[in-house]
């Protein structure tokens, strides 16, 4: 028999593999909404606002576009849901624990799961609550996984991007519906098995994680769940406490004083930050990026092929697979910011801005990334779109694994919930352009989404200015240890 050293191991990994399927099957599916899109019109949602209409050279066709504009609408409302909502939710994470926020975000999701099985197409309006809920409940799936990086200290990094690219790969989970669909599998049988996967939720919340939350760095003798020795857990101010120590021997005998808590900065300090205000625009700018690209990926693709449904199956079923990549994308961003895990620090140099020497690298990437995207999103050429499908999964993966990795590297662990909340609802804000930005390419410029997708790549520069911020920022330390400037690793260091 396993002793309590080795159940613990065995608990860590199955905590890890549980949480990484968790995210993988269920948490990013709202994303996967140009799939669904392809179900939901072929059963008649929203069909009602196509009307026939006469072309300028005289003939009739069926003009769908204030059908495209809802589904665009139940998506831009979802997204935004997806983040603002992180902010009470990042809030209640770090004030009431894990289990609190699981038994949320399971309800949510549970009930868009049911809101779409009952839906239909005269009750075309629940996939308005439906969407927002399942994104909401999916978003909180990831939110709470995410603190399992800190049971495996070199690797946390690489851990919270690979759950983020989990996240970025369930957007498939649509497609697997639609494939099924397809197969005779009715719409409400599969989110029917949606809903009813809340069991598995609820095992893996009481079982598999702690009540309150994973401290990091994580002291000596942290168990958690089932175990046959006594549960050790933390408050959020001794997590807080352990963090300010920032040392890697930091045992549970470690003493929580007022003094050692008093280190760590304040909520408003991170805040108001310059690294937390250039990170806000760095994630809102790719972020518009990509939800803009997602909502109107449909209507693009009628486009692109003149509407013939096998061509706009075929490039939607390619968009929909290029998403399970994201899991195997992310982890690399990880490896590029634990790349220096193990190798001795220059005398004086904190771990921190190790981490953050570390980031500059993975910052610029993802945002080289996005540039790129956008040119070939922006390039109204059908067969390019296999290319843009694969760059928007490999930065999209990218930029929510770093996302999630430069809020835990620059700011203490007590402040990550209320934090990646409040920049996800920030975010959230600047990613309601999306609607607009449709309205104006289905109104003002006739269906020609070019100058919209022009002005988007041209906004998305504004994402490279945070790297140098934090290059700088480490310039500056190395300075003050009386080091030359130039001393950041080289990308293979």
């Amino acid at each position: 028999m396993l002793g309590c050293e080795g159940e613990a191991v065995v608990r860590r990994w199955l905590t890890l593999v549980t949480g990484l399927l968790e995210c993988l099957c269920f948490a990013g599916a709202v994303f996967g909404w140009a799939s669904l899109v392809f179900v939901l019109k072929t059963e008649g949602y929203f069909s009602y606002l196509c009307v026939n209409t006469t072309g300028v050279n005289g003939t009739q066709f069926l003009d769908c576009s204030a059908q495209d504009e809802q589904f665009s609408l139940i998506f831009t409302i979802a997204s935004f849901m997806n983040n603002f909502l992180l902010l009470p939710n990042g809030f209640l994470f770090d004030r009431f624990g894990t289990m609190v926020a699981r038994l949320l975000g399971i309800s949510m999701y549970t009930s868009g799961a049911l809101f779409v099985a009952f839906s239909s197409s005269a009750l075309s309006v629940l996939l308005f609550p439906a969407l927002s809920c399942i994104s909401v409940g999916g978003i909180m799936f990831l939110v709470t996984n995410m603190q399992i990086g800190n049971l495996f200290g070199s690797a946390r990094s690489t851990i919270i991007t690979l759950y983020n690219g989990a996240f970025d790969s369930s957007s498939a989970l649509f497609l697997i519906i639609k494939l099924l669909f397809e197969a005779g599998i009715s719409l409400r049988a599969s989110f029917l098995f949606l809903a009813a996967c809340c069991i598995i939720h609820l095992v893996r919340t009481f079982l598999l994680l702690p009540r309150t939350h994973i401290p990091y760095p994580l002291p000596e003798g942290y168990t958690y769940g089932i175990n046959c020795g006594q549960t050790k857990t933390f408050s959020p101010e001794q997590t807080a406490a352990i963090a300010s120590v920032q040392s890697e021997d930091v045992t549970e005998e470690t003493p929580f004083s007022k003094e050692s808590a008093e280190k760590v900065a304040t909520f408003w300090e991170c805040f108001l930050s310059k690294f937390f205000l250039w990170h806000l625009v760095w994630l809102s700018v790719m972020q518009l990026r990509h939800y803009l690209f997602i909502g109107t990926l449909n209507p693009m693709l009628q486009r692109l092929t003149q509407g013939e449904p096998s061509l706009v199956s075929t490039y939607t079923n390619a968009f929909a697979v290029t998403q399970l990549c994201g899991v195997l994308c992310a982890p690399w961003n990880g490896l590029i910011m634990d790349r220096h895990k193990g190798k001795p620090r220059a005398p004086g140099m904190s771990e921190k801005e190790a981490d953050l020497r570390a980031s500059v690298l993975s910052l610029t990437l993802t945002a080289l990334q996005c540039v790129l995207f956008s040119i070939c999103a922006s390039t109204p050429f059908l067969p390019l779109q296999y290319l843009t499908f694969i760059l928007q999964v490999l930065n999209r993966s990218f930029l929510y694994g770093g996302n999630a990795a430069f809020i835990s590297i620059a700011f203490p662990p007590c402040h990550f919930g209320k934090l990646y909340g409040m920049l996800m609802a920030l975010s959230a804000v600047v990613a309601l352009l999306q609607y607009p930005c449709f309205t104006l390419v289905k109104g003002v410029l006739g269906g020609d989404p070019l100058y919209v997708n022009i002005a988007l790549t041209l906004l998305s520069l504004l994402a490279f200015i945070h790297p140098v911020c934090v290059y700088l920022h480490c310039c500056g330390l190395a300075a003050q240890r009386g080091k030359p400037k130039d001393t950041l690793p080289s990308p293979s260091s």
